[in-house]
Order: C-alpha cells, then sequence, then structure tokens
C-alpha cells in the first residue's frame, strides 16, 4: 500500500500530513485494498476553488475533490492507483468548527468521503447517500480506532 499526502500553501500546519497518511492506511486495509495506491492533497480554498472551477465547471471552493484514476475509457489501466483526494483545509476547518469537532475528525471524513469516491460510491439519491454515509462513518472509525474489516461493497447501488 502506498499513500502520497502532499500540501499547498502551509495547509500541512493545520492537519498533519502523517496522521491522514496513517487514517489512509487504515481505511484502505479496512476496504481490503492493500495493494492500492492513493495521492493526497492538502490544499486552501483559493487552490481547490480553482479545481473545482476548471474540472467540474462550479466557481467555488468546496471541501473535497476526488479524481479517480480508475474511471473512463483508459481506467482498467490504472492498476492499483486509485487517484487523488484533494481536500480544503480551509473548508475543512469551518466546517469542523460549525460541526464542533476537531479538524483533525472534518479532515479524516472527507477523506473517507473522497475515497468513497475514487471507488465508484456516489450520493445522487437519497438512499446512495444514506449508505455512502454510513460508509463513511465505518471508515473515520476505522482510521481512530483502529481496523475493522469488512469487504468491499463497491459502488453504490
Amino acid at each position: 500500500m502506498r499513500v502520497d499526502v502532499t500540501t499547498q500553501s502551509g495547509a500541512g500546519r493545520k492537519v498533519r500530513p502523517s496522521e491522514l497518511r496513517s487514517a489512509a492506511e487504515k481505511m484502505l486495509r479496512a476496504l481490503s485494498l492493500p495493494k492500492a495506491e492513493l495521492s493526497i492533497l492538502l490544499c486552501t480554498d483559493p487552490e481547490i476553488h480553482a479545481l473545482n472551477r476548471d474540472f467540474r465547471h462550479k466557481d467555488k471552493p468546496t471541501d473535497v475533490l476526488a479524481f479517480a484514476l480508475r474511471e473512463g475509457e483508459a481506467g482498467h489501466l490504472a492498476g492499483d492507483h486509485l487517484g487523488d483526494v484533494v481536500i480544503s483545509v480551509d473548508t475543512a476547518a469551518r466546517q469542523a468548527a460549525e460541526r464542533k469537532h476537531p479538524l483533525k475528525t472534518e479532515a479524516i471524513t472527507l477523506l473517507a468521503h473522497g475515497l468513497l469516491h475514487l471507488l465508484g460510491w456516489d450520493h445522487n439519491t437519497d438512499e446512495e447517500e444514506l449508505r455512502m454515509n454510513a460508509e463513511t462513518a465505518r471508515l473515520v472509525s476505522c482510521a481512530q480506532r483502529g481496523d475493522r474489516k469488512r469487504p468491499s461493497k463497491g459502488r453504490a447501488a
């Protein structure tokens, strides 16, 4: 398993890259993906705003973006490379304050959400959202308390 965490504009001062790497490794084990490779970028609102505008045509910052390598025509060439999860530490900090929990918890939650998107999960319907939220909570729990293995369901129905 390989997890790379990169920071931009000092975003790594608020969230420790080593803690996020450890959380990601626990999540990947919980998903039975021991050979997976994942990249995580911690950035600021202006940086994620540009990505959101350029790739999703939404001219505003967001909390997390997922760029899956296993999607599209060449998806079969990705192998164990899942893709990239981009987290805005600025937005995560605001959300953590609103939800009255630590920034680390919010960052781990966003990581779990982004990771599930890389694996094909989505939340276009109420049912999908409930299932994805439950799996996100399970992964966060695994990351914070240790490993509770359960096979990945893949795409949410």
